[in-house]
């Protein structure tokens, strides 16, 4: 061990004169660790957040939408379907019509986004027909004309918090009701349909148990007298982030009146948000550490005044005023290493707690999501590391600028 540092943490073992000298510098410790782990949690839980919206965004919606840009719809879109799904990098794609409904059940109703699927294809797209958690998705397959079974009513598949609104069941019906009517004598009539609910699924994200709601692409045709119309033609590529390029290209292989939307345009305030609130508390919460290093300023200028004699002793002794000055360095920073390994401990664990058990709940009504998550990464405990380090290193280089020049002789005269 070098001098230095043997002299440094035998001054912090050391008992003190003055007990409040070591009140301070227990006091130093606990608040470095107390920043530390704060900081470690908020990061976790920001970091949390933006990886569980992303992976529920991304799996409950397609990554690049293709639309007519005058809004009227895509017709004849089989040829077009075909030719899209040849696109590099593209996986998968789907057609789909969305239309705002009304659905009702008895005096109670919600609205709806609805969309007009082919199951088979959806699947390949979009997870929300995997996670159902009533029923079955497969009465959405199309049906054989001939068919002697074929129901009467149409199927329908809505979300989990849909079907809690409505109070409605699998098996029950439910009514459909589309704001493009038919026109009479007494005005613009809505047109209405009887579903059979067929499918509950719960995706865990509010916006979509809600307010989604999926049937067959010919039945929804038939609901808003658009036969062989879709609205839009979803698709899935293999890389995430480069779902602008990958857009593009779609724009410029399906011609002149098409653009794209994906999944980062439609959500960049949500993400924005999240990061912007990353910084806030990263910001807010180092200040625990300033505060925890002022105290470490503070305990080492009181150790100084107390030292002040053990300090003229040791340079009669032949002891160099920059040895002096990296013994209080070196004690500063042990205080700062143990409250920062502390509070990696601590924050590490909660957040691992946390992530495990899911003890925080949340209102997916306001949140989107039912629990608090919890996702801590290595970078960000290097980082909030090398705050602390750097901010507590910060704080002792008055006080042991202040003992390495502490004179001998002044200090020894009345001794």
């Amino acid at each position: 061990m070098r001098f230095e540092l043997f002299i440094a943490s035998r001054y912090l073992r050391a008992k003190r004169r003055q007990a409040v000298v070591g009140v301070i510098t227990a006091i130093s410790v606990i608040g470095v660790a107390a920043g530390v782990a704060s900081l470690i949690i908020a990061l976790a839980i920001t970091n949390g957040m933006r990886r569980d919206l992303q992976d529920r965004l991304v799996g409950s919606t397609a990554h690049v939408m293709l639309m007519r840009v005058a809004g009227d719809g895509i017709r004849d879109w089989q040829p077009l379907l075909s030719r899209l799904r040849t696109t590099p990098h593209v996986t998968a794609a789907a057609p789909g019509l969305w239309e705002q409904v009304l659905i009702s059940r008895g005096a109670r109703s919600s609205g709806a986004l609805i969309k007009g699927i082919v199951p088979a294809d959806e699947r390949t797209v979009s997870d929300l027909l995997k996670g159902m958690v009533a029923g079955s998705a497969n009465a959405l397959e199309p049906l054989v004309d001939s068919d002697p079974n074929a129901p009467a009513i149409p199927p329908i598949v809505i979300g989990k918090d849909m079907a809690d609104s409505l109070g409605v069941q699998v098996g029950e019906t439910v009514q459909v009701i589309s704001p493009q009517g038919e026109m009479t004598p007494f005005g613009l009539v809505p047109r209405y349909q009887r579903y059979t609910l067929v499918g509950i699924f719960k995706s865990g994200f509010y916006q979509y148990d809600s307010a989604y709601a999926f049937t067959r692409l010919a039945d929804a045709q038939r609901l808003f007298s658009e036969p062989d119309l879709i609205s839009v033609i979803s698709f899935k590529v293999d890389n995430l982030y480069a779902a602008d390029k990958i857009g593009r290209a779609i724009e410029t292989s399906a011609g002149p009146g098409f653009q794209t939307t994906n999944w980062m345009e439609q959500n960049i305030e949500l993400f924005r948000a999240l990061r912007l609130e990353q910084y806030v508390s990263f910001i807010v919460l180092t200040l625990i550490v300033f505060v925890a290093a002022l105290n470490i300023l503070i305990a080492l200028t009181m150790m100084v005044m107390e030292k002040t004699r053990d300090i003229a002793v040791l340079m009669s002794f032949g002891v160099r005023p920059e040895q002096v000055r990296r013994i209080f360095l070196f004690q500063g920073l042990l205080i700062s290493v143990i409250g920062t390994v502390l509070g990696l401990i601590v924050g590490y664990g909660m957040s691992w707690l946390g992530g495990h058990y899911r003890f925080i709940h949340l209102d997916a009504s306001v949140y989107s999501i039912e629990y608090l998550p919890f996702a801590p990464t290595l970078i960000d405990g290097l980082i909030v590391t090398a705050v602390s380090l750097g901010v507590s290193l910060i704080a002792t280089l008055y006080p042991s600028g202040s003992a390495a020049s502490v004179l001998p002789a002044e200090a020894l005269r009345y001794e």
